[in-house]
């Protein structure tokens, strides 16, 4: 019914998108706007990547030699979709401080 290899390409684009988006969401801050639009890029080309998976995985492919990879990476792309809307905005998350905060009170005590 569907080509394993042209899903396999079609999946690991879709996760290659979501990865760049991930990794830009950080930059894509300053603007809410921008921020708000990758985010949604990263949900939807999660989602997509996840049911390109799955149905390489009904298709009887694999991924990077593994059948057993296929479903846990389906999976793994759902709750990156889910994270990618959690908005943590204004949220101390880290709970120690930051190596330019440090450098910054090293330099007023001089």
């Amino acid at each position: 019914m569907f080509d394993a290899g042209v899903l396999e390409t079609l999946s690991q684009l879709a996760c290659g998108i979501s990865l760049i988006g991930f990794m830009f969401v950080a930059s894509a801050s300053r603007s809410q706007r921008l921020e708000s639009m990758v985010q949604w890029m990263v949900v939807v080309s999660s989602l997509v990547a996840a049911t390109l998976l799955f149905l390489l995985w009904y298709a009887g492919g694999s991924m990077w030699g593994s059948e057993g990879m296929v479903r846990p990476l389906a999976v793994l792309s759902i709750l990156i979709a889910i994270a990618a809307r959690m908005n943590l905005k204004g949220a101390q998350i880290s709970q120690g401080m930051n190596p330019h905060q440090m450098m910054k009170e090293k330099r007023e005590q001089e």
